[in-house]
């Protein structure tokens, strides 16, 4: 690429549960790209396998454990001097009715999802603000445009998440350092695979996204990219929507022409 508008060539870039999914694409389409890239997650063994066969490496982290993040920034920091970007992706959810979640379910989905992002993000963005320089980019979710049954905690996490986008923004923005959100529809990946392998689950699916398909985890590539690269120096505080279309807007359920005149 001549044109360095989006590149990310050379960034050093920290994706939080990159062991897999979302992170893990995000992750690769880096490398692929030039960035020196270090994945996070809280097995050695699932690092090992993500990164074998690529230029990425793994530091261990459990962002429900504020010591865990507070040694994985540290040893990031100490192997290569800064870091340019960093991707919050660690996230769980359990389905399930509201008023069936114990007191310890509902906390260790807020520890993770909320907490644990804040605090990574608190860790990294300490060191950009010191390079005078940086962007994080967090990975929203498309229960912050309206939520779903039987993931209450989750959405309440990830609405905790998009007003955290909005307020590092506003605070860091003036120190160099952007913090945007990037917001998936509908998304297939190994962890959901065995839900939306459900036909009735793909047809509604068909019919609440507007492009008519499920996403796939490289959907999501050429956001991050873009968020991550010089292209967006100008963009703080938002949330990108990849979704298919699926926060658009409602569709009727009627097939075909359906015509009513109101008098």
């Amino acid at each position: 690429m001549t044109d360095q508008l989006f590149s990310v060539k050379d960034q050093i870039v920290l994706v939080s549960g990159g062991s897999r999914g979302i992170g893990l694409a995000i992750g690769q389409a880096f490398a692929e790209r030039g960035a020196t890239v270090v994945l996070t997650g809280r097995g050695q063994d699932a690092l090992d396998a993500a990164c074998e066969g690529t230029i990425m490496t793994g530091v261990t982290c459990d962002v429900a454990d504020a010591n865990s993040i507070t040694d994985c920034v540290a040893r990031v920091i100490e192997d290569h001097g800064r870091i340019d970007t960093m991707i919050n992706c660690a996230g769980v959810n359990k389905r399930m009715p509201a008023e069936d979640y114990t007191a310890e379910e509902f906390d260790q989905i807020i520890a993770i999802n909320l907490r644990g992002a804040f605090l990574m993000a608190q860790a990294v963005g300490r060191q950009m603000i010191k390079q005078g320089s940086g962007n994080i980019i967090n990975i929203d979710s498309l229960s912050t445009h309206g939520p779903l049954t039987q993931v209450l905690p989750y959405a309440m996490s990830k609405m905790g998440l998009q007003n955290m986008t909005k307020g590092l923004a506003l605070e860091w923005g003036p120190k160099g350092v952007r913090v945007n959100g990037l917001a998936p529809g509908f998304i297939w990946t190994d962890l959901t695979a065995k839900l939306w392998s459900d036909e009735n689950l793909q047809a509604w699916n068909s019919k609440v996204t507007p492009m008519g398909r499920m996403g796939q985890v490289d959907d999501l590539v050429g956001t991050a990219l873009f968020l991550a690269s010089p292209a967006a120096g100008f963009v703080t505080g938002q949330t990108i929507r990849v979704d298919g279309g699926a926060s658009a807007g409602m569709r009727w359920p009627i097939a075909g022409d359906f015509r009513v005149e109101v008098v």
